[in-house]
């Protein structure tokens, strides 16, 4: 299969003075990962690493006025399209129920028809379009071979748990434990801005609740949650960000939706 080169792989955008959100625009929406870039005093960090078709690391660096600071790595859950390029960062946390599959993921590939037929079932009820041939539609050089990418494993330099707090310095969040879609997925929230960064927890998109590793008793409990924060703004793991009256719909309509 021929595919076009799109040397710009990954693109970014300023929400803030401090965070960027960075995307893989040419990987499948199913697949497309967020990754949020939060710049401290003392410290950055980045919450996720995308499927990491290309090197990530240096154009995380290139967005950050001080690339030779610490930069932390924290993987809210290990979905491929979460830790694709975890391997690149020197600091990687994880919650303790996701750092064996960090350190040993389950194979991979960019074709989709590696994917079992339940997991390409449980996307289109889910409401996604079906899956391309392959998981990209475009290639970042010329001569790059889909069939060459492989989900690399990352042993972890640190483990988070609930009700820990990432400090950068001028800048700290609280770590929350929010199961259900996976079982030791964590998100962030920055209480002085009212910010929530939620994973695969809570987006604007269809949310993947019914598959391996997933609780839908977990899930309701951490939309529960969620829904009970102060928050202003949601920085999800998909999809554009939202306010808390966008997020009340999004609970309310899965909480009927499963009954609970």
């Amino acid at each position: 299969m021929s595919l076009p080169v799109d040397a710009d792989w990954y693109r970014h955008e300023q929400l803030d003075a401090r965070t960027v959100l960075i995307t893989e625009p040419r990987v499948h929406p199913v697949f497309s990962a967020n990754m949020h870039l939060v710049l401290g005093r003392d410290k950055d960090l980045l919450i996720d690493s995308g499927m990491g078709v290309a090197p990530l690391k240096p154009f995380v660096d290139a967005q950050r006025p001080e690339p030779d600071k610490p930069l932390i790595l924290l993987s809210t859950h290990t979905h491929v399209d979460h830790i694709g390029a975890a391997h690149e960062f020197a600091i990687r946390l994880v919650h303790p129920l996701e750092a064996a599959e960090m350190e040993a993921p389950s194979d991979y590939s960019l074709r989709s028809d590696a994917i079992p037929a339940r997991f390409r079932a449980l996307f289109e009820e889910a409401g996604y379009a079906p899956l391309w041939p392959l998981l990209i539609d475009a290639v970042p050089h010329k001569g790059y071979d889909p069939d060459a990418w492989r989900l690399q494993g990352a042993d972890h330099t640190g483990k988070v748990n609930d009700g820990d707090v990432i400090d950068l310095g001028d800048w700290q969040a609280e770590v929350l434990h929010l199961p259900g879609h996976s079982p030791g997925q964590v998100g962030l929230f920055h209480h002085d801005s009212g910010t929530l960064f939620g994973a695969d927890a809570i987006y604007d998109g269809p949310l993947i609740y019914d598959g391996p590793g997933m609780s839908i008793p977990d899930y309701a409990a951490t939309l529960r949650r969620i829904a009970a924060l102060p928050v202003t703004r949601v920085h999800g793991g998909h999809d554009p960000e939202f306010g808390k009256a966008r997020l009340d719909e999004i609970v309310q309509e899965y909480l009927e939706r499963w009954g609970v």
